[in-house]
Parts: C-alpha cells; structure tokens; sequence
C-alpha cells in the first residue's frame, strides 16, 4: 500500500514585498520538533532537491493541489534549514490575494509537502527522525505545524513620490498623443 502523501506546517515570518511577489523564509527547520512530533534532520532534503531542484517542487495555496499560486526559484538547505526563494504569479487570482494578505501579516506560515523515505523513531519519547524526505511542495499556509517556519521577507516596492506619479502619467499622454497621430497619417494615406 503506499503511503500518503505528508505535510509540515513551520513557523518563519514572512516581512518583505516585491512588485513582482518576491518572497522568501524558511519552510522547515532543522533540529527543531514540530507539533506533530518530527524532527527533520540537516541533509533530510539533499537527495529530493538533487533530483527535483526548485522548479520540480510546486508553490500552493494552503497544500491546496489545485491551487497552485507561483514558482520557487531557490531551495537550499544551509545550517538552519531549508531556506528557500519564490515568486508569486500576479496573474492568478489567489497568488494576488495571498501578496496582499502576507504583506499584511495575515499569513505568513510555509509547510512542506512529502513523503517519508528514511527515518526513525525515538521510542522514548515517541519523536520521529526524518532523515530522508522526498520533497513535492511548499505551500503558502495560515497555520504551519512547525511554528517556526515562516515567510521572512515580502519584498515592497519603493514607494512612488507624487513627481513621479505626475512623470508617469506624462509619459503615458505623451505615448497616446504619438499613437493618435501616426493612426492620423495612417488614415490619411488610404
């Protein structure tokens, strides 16, 4: 029978914004008990991300397959963890809503989603070793089951000054003023 799938919420906060939905933190942390009673052990992920690197682990919403909302673009293990880098899609609907709901602290929890290839359980005090895991996805969640694993940087953009906002729109006249006129002589020569 094969086993399903697991999950593993941590607890990492999420604080920086880019305008392109540039995110980064820790999903799992190594060392480190979480509420399920698995501790991930440093290496756990090195076979997985070999095989699979970034691109092969999906970004969900809420562990939610069907809702995929971006792309990691880094996973490394370093000495705390698994740190890693993604990018929200703006063009879907819930990776717009999951930007806005980050940027204002609603949520800021990342889980990884997997399945258990080697580890060991500690009969005394029932804790349970994992020190090999193949690595699926990351998810974007309300409640992480390791509390430390958490978004730490949603990277803003640089707020914009009235001049620029006046600069822009200029330009943008200024393009239109240009695209009336060539459609004019456009009209004129048929």
């Amino acid at each position: 029978m094969k086993a399903p799938p697991e999950t593993k919420r941590a607890d990492t906060p999420l604080a920086r914004t880019s305008a392109a939905g540039t995110i980064e933190g820790y999903a799992s942390l190594f060392g480190v008990a979480d509420t399920g009673g698995d501790i991930v052990m440093k290496g756990a992920f090195a076979r997985s991300l070999a095989k699979r690197g970034a691109a092969g682990v999906k970004m969900l919403w809420q562990h939610n397959a069907a809702e995929p909302i971006g792309v990691w673009t880094t996973i490394v293990e370093d000495a705390k963890g698994l740190k890693v880098t993604g990018r929200l899609d703006l063009s879907v609907a819930r990776a717009r809503e999951a930007l806005s709901l980050l940027r204002a602290g609603a949520v800021d929890g990342l889980s990884i989603g997997f399945k258990t290839e080697r580890a060991t359980t500690d009969k005394a005090s029932g804790l349970r070793r994992l020190q090999a895991i193949d690595l699926w996805e990351i998810s974007i969640v309300t409640f992480p089951m390791l509390t430390q694993a958490r978004i730490e940087a949603v990277k803003r953009i640089a707020a914009r000054t009235p001049d620029d906002m006046r600069a822009a729109l200029a330009r943008l006249r200024a393009q239109e003023a240009a695209l009336r006129f060539q459609h004019r002589l456009q009209s004129a020569r048929l």
